[in-house]
């Protein structure tokens, strides 16, 4: 069993196994406890067991450094409206206990966990703690940035002057100091903090007062290759146009154009070609993304049949024949995406007309009534349909003379006739 020696009052060391250390009375008082620490650090125990006697002994002293509720500051606020002491000298003692804490934090890296690291952070600015103190607090953090959890992350504002609700600039500074860490050549490691930054936009997006310009530096805090998928950016995005439905139009093109079409998943895209909150060039980009996916998985298909061909097995390859069950999912698998291509290019066409039908609309708004009457004048249909109606019109006039002409031309003859009967019969 693992025994440590303490500092007694008296000045004399004592050996007591780790049960006995955490109830011991000794460390009701914290500069006892420091010395303590202090002679355990010079046996060169494990900093792993170090950071574990901290993080146990502070929270015996601020509870909700041990809490795992995500109401931490009406904890705080509840533990001092019990304490029998003013507010005032309970805000102090805990400003103390965590500079205090702060100072004896062991260097390396992993010594102690990175939430328990944030949770002390949130206290110590809600305390106040000295810049000094907090900026140390805040490197520790950006270490260890990709162990954090997203509830120990959404750190409520404390400042008078913040607008938001979340302290988006502390963690804008946490992601800034996690770039410029050795931390961050890692690919996992970038890929669990971009993962982290997505999920605490999309959180931080519901507040109707975060502004564009914060939610695009937060965004963009990550290279682009850190993101292997941007389906969390665009559920953040989604969710702060939701949350801003009055967003000009120029802003939301700004974005949109965070997010690569190319990584959305199919999900993802099917959303976003039926959200109605993204612009329209926008939702061609998706479509046109997931065709050129399908169309490339299709010709993959397809090579990939080629190559298994009767004509390819003649080669010296060694190739295994594809059982029934194998082929007619492979089949089923080639007709289904060739039906996603039909789809999408269905709904591309339709999206262009709809485009074409609003120009035209437009168009006719701005010029007036006139401008139909001149785009038919220019296609040259009105001339045709004169040119028609004046045939028509010709035709029927020499419908009409025929149908009279007879008449008239039989009148004189009756005449003649009549005429010459009477001269005869007056002869």
């Amino acid at each position: 069993m693992q025994s440590f020696e303490f500092v007694t009052k008296s000045g004399s060391l004592k050996h007591l196994p780790a049960e006995a250390w955490f109830g011991n009375p000794c460390i009701s008082d914290i500069e006892y406890f420091i010395k303590s620490l202090s002679v355990v650090k010079g046996k060169e125990v494990r900093p792993e067991l170090i950071g574990s006697i901290i993080t146990h002994y502070a929270s015996k002293w601020i509870p909700e450094l041990g809490r795992d509720d995500d109401d931490t500051e009406s904890a705080a606020i509840a533990g001092l409206e019990e304490s029998p002491e003013s507010v005032t000298a309970a805000w102090s003692k805990k400003r103390f206990f965590v500079e205090s804490l702060v100072g004896i934090i062991p260097p390396e890296k992993d010594s102690i966990p990175c939430n328990f690291l944030l949770r002390l952070l949130r206290v110590g600015n809600m305390v106040r703690i000295e810049p000094g103190y907090r900026l140390e607090l805040e490197r520790r953090v950006s270490w260890q940035l990709d162990q954090a959890s997203l509830k120990e992350l959404m750190i409520p504002s404390f400042s008078h002057t913040a607008t938001t609700l979340l302290d988006v600039k502390l963690v804008l500074r946490l992601v800034k100091g996690f770039i410029s860490t050795e931390v961050a050549k890692s690919g996992a490691a970038v890929m669990k903090v971009a993962k982290l930054m997505d999920s605490y936009l999309a959180e931080a997006a519901v507040d109707s007062c975060l502004t564009l310009a914060e939610f695009l530096e937060l965004a963009c805090a990550l290279p682009s290759h850190s993101r292997p998928m941007d389906d969390g950016l665009y559920r953040a995005i989604d969710t702060y146009l939701k949350a801003h439905p009055s967003l000009p139009k120029q802003e939301r093109k700004m974005l949109c154009k965070l997010i690569d079409s190319r990584k959305l998943s199919t999900e993802a895209s099917l959303h976003a070609a039926q959200n109605e909150r993204l612009p329209v060039r926008a939702v061609i980009q998706v479509l046109l993304s997931e065709q050129t996916k399908l169309s490339r998985h299709a010709e993959w298909s397809g090579s990939l049949s080629a190559a298994r061909s009767p004509s390819a097995l003649s080669l010296d390859i060694p190739t295994r024949c594809l059982s029934k069950r194998e082929t007619n999912i492979q089949q089923a698998e080639i007709k289904r995406l060739k039906e996603d291509v039909l789809r999408l290019q269905s709904q591309c066409i339709a999206m262009e007309k709809k485009m074409e039908k609003l120009q035209v609309e437009t168009k006719k708004k701005k010029r007036g009534g006139s401008s139909s009457y001149f785009s038919w004048k220019k296609l040259g249909i009105i001339r045709a349909f004169r040119r028609s109606r004046i045939g028509e019109s010709e035709e029927e006039g020499e419908v009409a003379a025929m149908a009279i002409k007879p008449p008239l031309e039989i009148k004189p003859k009756l005449h003649r006739g009549k005429s010459s009967n009477r001269r005869r019969t007056m002869s």
